[in-house]
């Protein structure tokens, strides 16, 4: 397998504060990542370098092969952990918006997970609720045909019930030959998706690997190891 994403003395700094912390990270094609940690570990400003966001104090990212920069947004499908989209809008017009946009956005993957969840393509954002208007962001976002998919907490608006079928509708429409990198908090919820895990914690890599290896060799699930780990 091919190596998709790569981190090398990956360092961050707001100020006062270093948000990462020489991280060196590498990740092959065809793999479902975790990447969990407390609030404050560094999750999202690692994401939004990746997306090209942010600019590292030092070290650097490559997206296959590709250094982060115009190039390498065409192969990333980045989920952002607060809704951007304008409330005014229609749900069939940012279909159709991002279908402009992307050339490899499937406006087909997209009606069917609409209809799935039962939301209205002729509804407007600013009548849907906070989780359903999360469900239309993921759906976008899961509509295209990327080399990676960045999703920033995809789960935690939506409610219990919807969860599982959110996390089928990730496993079954990423492209095969590309990765996705959850990151979260509700790790009992995706645990089963995860082919590997990144611990984070101060901007340091705690423990990184397979995730049925590290669950054999701790006699522990991931979600009870997260727990030992970072406990307060």
């Amino acid at each position: 397998m091919s190596t998709i994403f790569k981190c090398e003395g990956l360092t961050k700094d707001y100020e006062s504060t270093r948000a990462l912390n020489g991280i060196d990270l590498e990740i092959s094609s065809g793999r479902v990542v975790g990447l969990l940690g407390p609030n404050g570990s560094g999750k999202s400003t690692l994401i939004k370098i990746a997306n090209g966001l942010l600019t590292p104090t030092s070290g650097s990212i490559t997206i296959d092969g590709k250094p982060v920069g115009p190039e390498t947004k065409e192969l990333v499908s980045y989920l952002p952990e607060r809704t951007y989209l304008n409330d005014w809008m229609r749900v069939r017009d940012i279909v159709k918006f991002f279908k402009d946009f992307y050339k490899d956005f499937s406006t087909e993957k997209a009606s069917d997970m609409l209809s799935r969840l039962g939301i209205d393509p002729a509804a407007r954002l600013r009548t849907l609720s906070k989780g359903t208007k999360e469900k239309v962001q993921l759906i976008l976002v899961m509509s295209r045909n990327a080399k990676l998919y960045l999703l920033d907490e995809p789960i935690a608006g939506v409610d219990p019930a919807a969860r599982d079928y959110i996390l089928d509708t990730i496993l079954s429409t990423y492209n095969p030959e590309g990765s996705i990198i959850i990151s979260t908090h509700l790790i009992y919820d995706v645990e089963r998706a995860l082919d590997d895990i990144i611990f984070l914690l101060n901007g340091r890599v705690e423990r990184f690997g397979d995730a049925d290896t590290i669950r054999e060799n701790t006699g522990k699930s991931i979600d009870q190891l997260f727990r030992e780990v970072f406990r307060c």
